[in-house]
């Protein structure tokens, strides 16, 4: 998902809350109403303010029923968000595993002692064959642990 359709959801979800919490608002100010004491009511008018706050109530309840699916939705992106993460680092540390084994055999051979191979016409190749072949093999391995997709 792109950060844009992330944004319309979390503008969407403070919309819910807003819608809610002026619904509750709303009921308070129905429920002191339909009990008389702020202005008279006729059996008229409290059928129809009873419709009213049966009617109020339903949609606190619709509105908190989508907030949850929201935060679900919300919970589950970011959740997948996390495993696509957890994924790509899974890769990239085996890349970085798989370009050490040259380097450290390269490093090795190197150094200012006396090495294997190092009076040889063909030790370069030597080095250079077992350093591929040493790759290749950490590189099968890594792929039947899962850890190359």
């Amino acid at each position: 998902m792109k950060n844009k359709e992330l944004l319309k959801l979390l503008s969407l979800e403070k919309s819910l809350v807003y819608f809610t919490t002026s619904l509750k608002s709303n009921e308070m100010v129905m429920e002191k109403t339909m009990r008389g004491k702020i202005i008279k009511l006729y059996e008229e008018d409290e059928e129809i303010l009873e419709d009213a706050i049966i009617e109020n109530r339903q949609a606190i309840e619709m509105s908190q029923i989508y907030s949850n699916i929201l935060n679900g939705t919300m919970d589950a992106y970011a959740s997948i968000i996390s495993n696509n993460l957890n994924g790509v680092m899974k890769f990239l540390t085996s890349i970085t595993i798989i370009l050490a084994v040259p380097t450290m055999i390269s490093s090795f051979w190197g150094m200012n002692v006396g090495l294997p191979f190092q009076n040889s016409p063909i030790g370069f190749i030597i080095m250079v064959t077992i350093a591929i072949v040493t790759t290749i093999a950490v590189s099968w391995w890594l792929k039947r642990k899962d850890m190359l997709n």
